[in-house]
């Protein structure tokens, strides 16, 4: 989903007023980082939430002013594994470019994630959008891919195998060289009231 708000008196008003336009307003964020979405994930028309829910989504927010422009865009994938196993990622990305631009680069991002992990891609859908911000005002596009039920009791929280190729393991990281340290000379003990001797410490 995407929202734009134009004409927010400063930053923060902007960003609420993109929260209601998308339909977050009365709901509880959790901000997601990392490409991979939930197992089992599939994309379904927006919904209504509850008031008060407390909702995962990954979310992609760009700031204009006084006629500036930004865009915000996210996009996913359902992908499959050299093994054949199913998942699914998500890009986001926030810019002062144009639609055109900023389309492309969101792609790139996406293509990008899926290389790095294998992946063939099944399915993809991408989503920007692009504000100017009145004069004098603040102005806020936001792009997000919303997870209403993921931490509900009884959803698909099940994981995946370890991808071994693609996964580090503590074996894996190299055990550093053990160090010797030469250390001075300790100076020796005095006692109270003595007078302390002009010791060389060099090596």
């Amino acid at each position: 989903m995407t929202a734009v708000a134009p004409w927010g008196e400063n930053a923060e008003d902007a960003y609420d007023q993109g929260l209601v336009e998308l339909g977050l307003g009365d709901a509880r964020l959790i901000e997601v980082k990392g490409a991979m979405l939930p197992l089992g994930f599939g994309a379904t028309a927006p919904q209504p939430l509850p008031m008060g829910s407390l909702v995962e989504c990954h979310l992609a927010t760009a700031y204009a002013w006084n006629g500036s422009t930004a865009c915000a865009g996210v996009a996913w994938a359902a992908c499959e594994t050299p093994e054949g196993d199913a998942c699914a990622v998500v890009a986001t990305i926030s810019t002062e470019l144009d639609y055109e631009e900023t389309s492309l680069l969101l792609r790139r991002n996406l293509q990008r994630r899926l290389a790095s992990r294998d992946l063939e891609v099944k399915s993809f859908d991408v989503a920007v959008d692009e504000v100017t911000a009145a004069n004098d005002h603040h102005g806020v596009a936001m792009a997000a891919l919303i997870l209403p039920n993921s931490l509900s009791l009884g959803a698909n929280t099940g994981t995946g195998k370890v991808r071994g190729g693609l996964t580090r393991k503590a074996a894996d990281i190299p055990t550093p060289p053990k160090r010797v340290d030469i250390k001075a000379p300790a100076a020796p003990a005095l006692r109270p009231g003595s007078r302390k001797q002009n010791t060389d410490f060099s090596l």
